[in-house]
Protein backbone atom coordinates (compact mmCIF):
# COMPACT_ATOMS: atom_id res chain seq x y z
CA UNK A 1 0.00 0.00 0.00
CA UNK A 2 1.35 3.43 -0.96
CA UNK A 3 2.19 5.60 2.04
CA UNK A 4 1.30 9.30 1.93
CA UNK A 5 1.83 11.95 4.60
CA UNK A 6 -0.09 15.22 5.03
CA UNK A 7 1.57 17.95 7.08
CA UNK A 8 0.16 21.06 8.75
CA UNK A 9 1.33 23.23 11.61
CA UNK A 10 -1.42 25.85 11.28
CA UNK A 11 -4.66 23.86 11.14
CA UNK A 12 -6.28 21.68 13.78
CA UNK A 13 -6.33 17.90 13.43
CA UNK A 14 -9.89 17.52 12.15
CA UNK A 15 -9.81 20.42 9.72
CA UNK A 16 -12.65 20.24 7.24
CA UNK A 17 -10.50 20.30 4.08
CA UNK A 18 -7.38 18.48 5.26
CA UNK A 19 -8.81 15.69 7.40
CA UNK A 20 -12.51 15.35 6.61
CA UNK A 21 -12.17 15.75 2.85
CA UNK A 22 -8.67 14.97 1.59
CA UNK A 23 -7.23 12.51 4.12
CA UNK A 24 -10.40 10.47 4.59
CA UNK A 25 -11.08 10.32 0.85
CA UNK A 26 -7.53 9.16 0.11
CA UNK A 27 -7.72 6.50 2.83
CA UNK A 28 -11.01 5.28 1.34
CA UNK A 29 -9.31 5.17 -2.08
CA UNK A 30 -6.70 2.73 -0.75
CA UNK A 31 -3.80 4.94 0.31
CA UNK A 32 -2.01 4.54 3.65
CA UNK A 33 -2.53 8.06 5.06
CA UNK A 34 -0.79 9.75 8.00
CA UNK A 35 -1.53 13.31 9.12
CA UNK A 36 1.28 15.12 10.98
CA UNK A 37 -0.40 17.89 13.00
CA UNK A 38 -0.36 19.62 16.41
CA UNK A 39 -2.66 17.43 18.50
CA UNK A 40 -3.06 15.92 21.96
CA UNK A 41 -2.11 12.33 21.08
CA UNK A 42 -1.36 9.84 18.34
CA UNK A 43 -4.52 8.06 17.19
CA UNK A 44 -6.25 6.58 14.16
CA UNK A 45 -9.58 8.06 13.06
CA UNK A 46 -11.59 7.00 9.98
CA UNK A 47 -8.61 5.09 8.61
CA UNK A 48 -6.23 8.08 8.96
CA UNK A 49 -3.27 7.83 11.34
CA UNK A 50 -2.67 11.06 13.24
CA UNK A 51 0.95 11.71 14.24
CA UNK A 52 0.71 14.29 17.02
CA UNK A 53 3.08 17.23 17.40
CA UNK A 54 3.27 19.37 20.58
CA UNK A 55 0.98 22.37 20.36
CA UNK A 56 2.99 25.58 19.90
CA UNK A 57 2.70 28.47 22.34
CA UNK A 58 2.17 31.32 19.89
CA UNK A 59 3.10 32.09 16.28
CA UNK A 60 6.84 32.45 16.87
CA UNK A 61 7.06 29.04 18.56
CA UNK A 62 5.11 27.55 15.68
CA UNK A 63 7.59 28.92 13.16
CA UNK A 64 10.74 28.12 15.09
CA UNK A 65 9.80 24.81 16.74
CA UNK A 66 6.72 23.16 15.22
CA UNK A 67 7.85 23.47 11.59
CA UNK A 68 11.18 21.67 12.19
CA UNK A 69 9.37 19.04 14.29
CA UNK A 70 6.93 18.43 11.43
CA UNK A 71 9.83 18.02 8.98
CA UNK A 72 11.63 15.54 11.26
CA UNK A 73 8.42 13.54 11.75
CA UNK A 74 7.78 13.52 8.02
CA UNK A 75 11.32 12.39 7.23
CA UNK A 76 11.09 9.55 9.79
CA UNK A 77 7.90 8.23 8.16
CA UNK A 78 9.71 7.72 4.80
CA UNK A 79 6.49 8.05 2.79
CA UNK A 80 6.03 7.66 -0.96
CA UNK A 81 4.46 11.13 -1.26
CA UNK A 82 4.13 14.22 0.95
CA UNK A 83 1.31 16.77 0.88
CA UNK A 84 1.79 20.05 2.79
CA UNK A 85 -0.84 22.60 3.65
CA UNK A 86 0.94 25.72 4.94
CA UNK A 87 3.35 28.12 3.20
CA UNK A 88 5.61 28.02 6.26
CA UNK A 89 6.23 24.34 5.47
CA UNK A 90 7.54 25.05 1.97
CA UNK A 91 11.13 24.84 3.23
CA UNK A 92 10.43 21.37 4.63
CA UNK A 93 8.82 20.46 1.31
CA UNK A 94 11.91 21.53 -0.64
CA UNK A 95 14.13 19.45 1.65
CA UNK A 96 11.91 16.40 1.10
CA UNK A 97 11.95 17.07 -2.65
CA UNK A 98 15.76 17.29 -2.60
CA UNK A 99 15.75 13.86 -0.93
CA UNK A 100 13.92 12.47 -3.97
CA UNK A 101 10.37 12.49 -2.57
CA UNK A 102 7.39 13.81 -4.56
CA UNK A 103 5.76 16.74 -2.73
CA UNK A 104 2.39 18.48 -3.21
CA UNK A 105 1.78 22.01 -1.95
CA UNK A 106 -1.90 22.69 -1.18
CA UNK A 107 -2.65 26.44 -1.45
CA UNK A 108 -5.58 27.12 0.89
CA UNK A 109 -5.55 30.91 0.80
CA UNK A 110 -4.56 33.99 -1.17
CA UNK A 111 -1.81 34.61 1.37
CA UNK A 112 -0.67 37.88 -0.18
CA UNK A 113 -4.05 39.55 0.34
CA UNK A 114 -4.67 37.85 3.70
CA UNK A 115 -1.34 39.05 5.15
CA UNK A 116 -2.20 42.60 4.11
CA UNK A 117 -5.27 42.37 6.40
CA UNK A 118 -3.63 40.85 9.51
CA UNK A 119 -4.47 43.20 12.38
CA UNK A 120 -1.71 41.79 14.60
CA UNK A 121 0.98 42.96 12.14
CA UNK A 122 2.19 46.60 12.16
CA UNK A 123 0.54 48.46 9.28
CA UNK A 124 3.91 49.45 7.76
CA UNK A 125 5.03 45.82 7.64
CA UNK A 126 1.98 44.22 6.02
CA UNK A 127 2.54 45.17 2.38
CA UNK A 128 6.28 44.37 2.15
CA UNK A 129 5.73 41.12 4.04
CA UNK A 130 2.84 40.20 1.72
CA UNK A 131 4.99 40.88 -1.37
CA UNK A 132 7.95 38.93 0.03
CA UNK A 133 5.86 35.95 1.13
CA UNK A 134 4.05 35.85 -2.22
CA UNK A 135 7.33 35.81 -4.13
CA UNK A 136 8.75 33.09 -1.87
CA UNK A 137 5.60 30.98 -2.29
CA UNK A 138 5.73 31.24 -6.09
CA UNK A 139 9.46 30.40 -6.19
CA UNK A 140 9.05 27.32 -4.00
CA UNK A 141 5.83 26.14 -5.66
CA UNK A 142 7.54 26.01 -9.08
CA UNK A 143 9.63 23.15 -7.67
CA UNK A 144 6.65 21.17 -6.31
CA UNK A 145 3.30 19.88 -7.53
CA UNK A 146 0.50 22.27 -6.59
CA UNK A 147 -3.15 21.87 -5.61
CA UNK A 148 -5.45 24.92 -5.41
CA UNK A 149 -8.42 25.29 -3.06
CA UNK A 150 -9.73 28.18 -5.21
CA UNK A 151 -9.80 28.60 -8.98
CA UNK A 152 -8.48 32.18 -8.98
CA UNK A 153 -5.26 31.14 -7.20
CA UNK A 154 -4.13 29.97 -10.64
CA UNK A 155 -3.19 33.58 -11.38
CA UNK A 156 -0.24 33.31 -9.01
CA UNK A 157 0.26 29.53 -9.25
CA UNK A 158 -0.63 28.71 -12.88
CA UNK A 159 0.56 25.09 -12.74
CA UNK A 160 -1.85 24.21 -9.95
CA UNK A 161 -4.71 21.71 -10.14
CA UNK A 162 -7.98 23.08 -8.70
CA UNK A 163 -9.38 20.72 -6.06
CA UNK A 164 -12.19 22.84 -4.70
CA UNK A 165 -13.76 22.97 -1.24
CA UNK A 166 -17.17 21.69 -2.25
CA UNK A 167 -19.31 19.93 0.40
CA UNK A 168 -19.36 16.18 0.97
CA UNK A 169 -22.77 15.11 -0.29
CA UNK A 170 -22.95 12.21 2.16
CA UNK A 171 -22.91 14.74 5.03
CA UNK A 172 -26.25 16.08 3.83
CA UNK A 173 -28.02 12.79 3.16
CA UNK A 174 -28.40 11.68 6.79
CA UNK A 175 -28.13 14.85 8.84
CA UNK A 176 -28.03 14.72 12.65
CA UNK A 177 -30.97 15.91 14.74
CA UNK A 178 -31.65 19.62 14.21
CA UNK A 179 -31.78 22.14 17.07
CA UNK A 180 -35.14 22.60 18.77
CA UNK A 181 -36.44 25.87 17.30
CA UNK A 182 -40.15 25.58 17.87
CA UNK A 183 -41.42 29.14 17.35
CA UNK A 184 -42.17 30.62 13.94
CA UNK A 185 -39.97 33.72 14.14
CA UNK A 186 -37.96 34.28 10.92
CA UNK A 187 -34.53 32.77 11.57
CA UNK A 188 -31.38 33.29 9.52
CA UNK A 189 -28.11 31.36 9.79
CA UNK A 190 -24.40 32.12 9.56
CA UNK A 191 -21.80 29.35 9.91
CA UNK A 192 -18.02 29.42 10.17
CA UNK A 193 -15.40 31.58 11.82
CA UNK A 194 -16.32 35.12 12.85
CA UNK A 195 -14.18 38.16 12.11
CA UNK A 196 -14.73 41.75 11.06
CA UNK A 197 -13.55 41.03 7.50
CA UNK A 198 -16.00 38.10 7.40
CA UNK A 199 -18.85 40.51 8.06
CA UNK A 200 -19.35 39.90 11.80
CA UNK A 201 -20.27 43.51 12.52
CA UNK A 202 -22.50 43.71 9.45
CA UNK A 203 -24.30 40.56 10.63
CA UNK A 204 -24.67 41.98 14.15
CA UNK A 205 -26.83 44.74 12.70
CA UNK A 206 -29.31 42.40 10.98
CA UNK A 207 -31.74 41.98 13.92
CA UNK A 208 -32.11 45.78 13.97
CA UNK A 209 -33.31 45.73 10.36
CA UNK A 210 -36.35 43.54 11.01
CA UNK A 211 -38.47 43.54 14.18
CA UNK A 212 -38.80 39.75 14.49
CA UNK A 213 -35.64 38.43 12.87
CA UNK A 214 -33.36 36.07 14.83
CA UNK A 215 -29.80 35.50 13.56
CA UNK A 216 -27.96 32.33 14.62
CA UNK A 217 -24.18 32.54 14.20
CA UNK A 218 -22.49 29.15 14.64
CA UNK A 219 -18.70 28.93 14.66
CA UNK A 220 -15.64 30.17 16.50
CA UNK A 221 -15.97 33.78 17.65
CA UNK A 222 -13.26 35.53 19.73
CA UNK A 223 -14.68 36.80 23.02
CA UNK A 224 -13.70 40.43 22.35
CA UNK A 225 -15.39 40.32 18.93
CA UNK A 226 -18.53 38.80 20.46
CA UNK A 227 -18.70 41.74 22.88
CA UNK A 228 -18.27 44.20 20.01
CA UNK A 229 -21.04 42.45 18.05
CA UNK A 230 -23.45 42.71 20.98
CA UNK A 231 -22.64 46.39 21.34
CA UNK A 232 -23.31 46.84 17.62
CA UNK A 233 -26.64 45.02 17.96
CA UNK A 234 -27.62 47.27 20.88
CA UNK A 235 -31.20 46.75 22.07
CA UNK A 236 -31.62 43.90 19.57
CA UNK A 237 -28.72 41.83 20.94
CA UNK A 238 -31.09 39.24 22.44
CA UNK A 239 -31.95 38.20 18.85
CA UNK A 240 -28.27 37.74 17.96
CA UNK A 241 -27.45 34.18 19.07
CA UNK A 242 -23.76 33.22 19.12
CA UNK A 243 -22.72 29.58 19.43
CA UNK A 244 -18.95 29.26 19.60
CA UNK A 245 -17.90 32.25 21.67
CA UNK A 246 -14.25 31.60 22.52
CA UNK A 247 -14.38 27.97 21.39
CA UNK A 248 -14.20 25.77 18.32
CA UNK A 249 -17.53 24.37 17.06
CA UNK A 250 -17.31 20.81 15.61
CA UNK A 251 -18.48 20.43 12.03
CA UNK A 252 -21.09 17.91 13.22
CA UNK A 253 -22.75 20.67 15.24
CA UNK A 254 -22.86 22.91 12.17
CA UNK A 255 -24.41 20.05 10.20
CA UNK A 256 -27.08 19.73 12.91
CA UNK A 257 -28.03 23.35 12.29
CA UNK A 258 -28.14 22.73 8.54
CA UNK A 259 -30.70 19.98 9.24
CA UNK A 260 -33.31 22.43 10.57
CA UNK A 261 -35.81 23.01 7.73
CA UNK A 262 -37.02 26.48 8.72
CA UNK A 263 -34.11 28.77 7.88
CA UNK A 264 -35.18 31.74 5.76
CA UNK A 265 -31.63 32.09 4.38
CA UNK A 266 -27.97 31.42 5.03
CA UNK A 267 -26.06 34.69 5.37
CA UNK A 268 -22.61 35.78 4.10
CA UNK A 269 -22.54 39.58 4.02
CA UNK A 270 -18.79 40.21 3.85
CA UNK A 271 -17.33 43.70 3.32
CA UNK A 272 -15.55 44.14 -0.06
CA UNK A 273 -11.95 43.30 0.92
CA UNK A 274 -9.45 42.06 -1.71
CA UNK A 275 -9.15 38.75 0.13
CA UNK A 276 -12.82 37.83 -0.25
CA UNK A 277 -14.05 39.53 -3.43
CA UNK A 278 -13.00 36.57 -5.59
CA UNK A 279 -13.03 33.80 -3.01
CA UNK A 280 -15.65 31.08 -3.45
CA UNK A 281 -16.77 30.63 0.15
CA UNK A 282 -17.18 27.09 1.40
CA UNK A 283 -20.24 28.17 3.38
CA UNK A 284 -22.07 29.17 0.18
CA UNK A 285 -21.71 25.62 -1.16
CA UNK A 286 -22.73 24.19 2.21
CA UNK A 287 -25.89 26.31 2.35
CA UNK A 288 -26.73 25.12 -1.15
CA UNK A 289 -26.08 21.45 -0.34
CA UNK A 290 -28.38 21.77 2.68
CA UNK A 291 -31.14 23.33 0.57
CA UNK A 292 -30.90 26.70 2.36
CA UNK A 293 -31.37 29.80 0.17
CA UNK A 294 -28.45 32.24 0.25
CA UNK A 295 -28.21 35.96 1.09
CA UNK A 296 -24.71 37.20 0.32
CA UNK A 297 -22.59 40.12 -0.86
CA UNK A 298 -22.93 41.12 -4.50
CA UNK A 299 -19.35 40.37 -5.52
CA UNK A 300 -19.29 39.26 -9.19
CA UNK A 301 -17.94 35.76 -8.41
CA UNK A 302 -20.56 35.22 -5.70
CA UNK A 303 -23.33 36.59 -7.90
CA UNK A 304 -22.42 34.20 -10.71
CA UNK A 305 -22.45 31.29 -8.28
CA UNK A 306 -25.58 32.09 -6.26
CA UNK A 307 -27.87 34.00 -8.60
CA UNK A 308 -26.50 32.05 -11.58
CA UNK A 309 -27.89 28.89 -9.97
CA UNK A 310 -31.08 30.66 -8.88
CA UNK A 311 -30.13 29.78 -5.29
CA UNK A 312 -30.42 33.15 -3.54
CA UNK A 313 -30.02 36.90 -3.63
CA UNK A 314 -26.95 39.17 -3.61
CA UNK A 315 -26.89 42.69 -2.13
CA UNK A 316 -24.40 45.47 -1.46
CA UNK A 317 -23.07 44.68 2.06
CA UNK A 318 -22.69 48.41 2.74
CA UNK A 319 -26.29 49.32 1.84
CA UNK A 320 -28.48 48.82 4.93
CA UNK A 321 -31.67 49.61 3.02
CA UNK A 322 -30.89 46.97 0.38
CA UNK A 323 -30.11 44.43 3.10
CA UNK A 324 -33.33 45.26 4.95
CA UNK A 325 -35.35 44.87 1.75
CA UNK A 326 -33.73 41.47 1.08
CA UNK A 327 -34.48 40.31 4.64
CA UNK A 328 -38.13 41.32 4.24
CA UNK A 329 -38.28 39.48 0.94
CA UNK A 330 -37.03 36.23 2.49
CA UNK A 331 -39.49 36.64 5.35
CA UNK A 332 -42.47 37.38 3.10
CA UNK A 333 -41.83 34.96 0.19
CA UNK A 334 -41.28 31.60 1.87
CA UNK A 335 -42.34 29.42 -1.07
CA UNK A 336 -40.11 31.24 -3.53
CA UNK A 337 -37.22 31.12 -1.05
CA UNK A 338 -37.69 27.37 -0.60
CA UNK A 339 -37.55 26.96 -4.38
CA UNK A 340 -34.22 28.82 -4.34
CA UNK A 341 -32.96 26.39 -1.73
CA UNK A 342 -33.99 23.42 -3.83
CA UNK A 343 -32.23 24.82 -6.90
CA UNK A 344 -29.08 25.24 -4.81
CA UNK A 345 -29.38 21.66 -3.56
CA UNK A 346 -29.71 20.41 -7.14
CA UNK A 347 -26.58 22.33 -8.22
CA UNK A 348 -24.65 20.77 -5.33
CA UNK A 349 -25.77 17.27 -6.24
CA UNK A 350 -25.00 17.67 -9.92
CA UNK A 351 -21.66 19.47 -9.90
CA UNK A 352 -20.68 21.36 -6.71
CA UNK A 353 -19.70 18.41 -4.51
CA UNK A 354 -16.56 16.96 -2.94
CA UNK A 355 -17.07 13.51 -4.44
CA UNK A 356 -16.09 14.90 -7.87
CA UNK A 357 -13.10 16.75 -6.40
CA UNK A 358 -11.91 13.69 -4.46
CA UNK A 359 -11.69 11.74 -7.71
CA UNK A 360 -9.45 14.50 -9.17
CA UNK A 361 -7.16 14.37 -6.13
CA UNK A 362 -6.86 10.58 -6.22
CA UNK A 363 -6.10 10.73 -9.94
CA UNK A 364 -3.30 13.23 -9.27
CA UNK A 365 -1.81 10.87 -6.67
CA UNK A 366 -1.99 7.97 -9.12
CA UNK A 367 -0.26 10.08 -11.78
CA UNK A 368 2.55 11.12 -9.44
CA UNK A 369 3.08 7.64 -8.02
CA UNK A 370 2.86 5.94 -11.39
Amino acid sequence: MRRVVHLTTVHQAFDNRIFRKECRSLAAAGFDVTLVVPHERDETVDGVRIRALPRPEGRLARLLLTGPRAWRAARSLDADLYHLHDPELLGAGLLLRAAGKPVIYDAHEDYRSSISQKAYLPAWLRRPLAVLSGAAERWAARRLRVVLAERYYARRLPRGLAVLNYPILADYEDLPAPPDLADDRPRFLYTGWHSADRGALVAAGLPGLHPDLVLHMVGYCPADLAAAMRRAAGADAERLLLEGEGRYVPHERILAHYAWPGWRAGVALFPPTPHYREKELTKLFEYMAAGIPVLCSDFPVWRDLVEGAGAGRCVDPGDREAIAAALRWFCDHRDEARAMGERGRRAARERLNWEREAAKLAALYEEILG
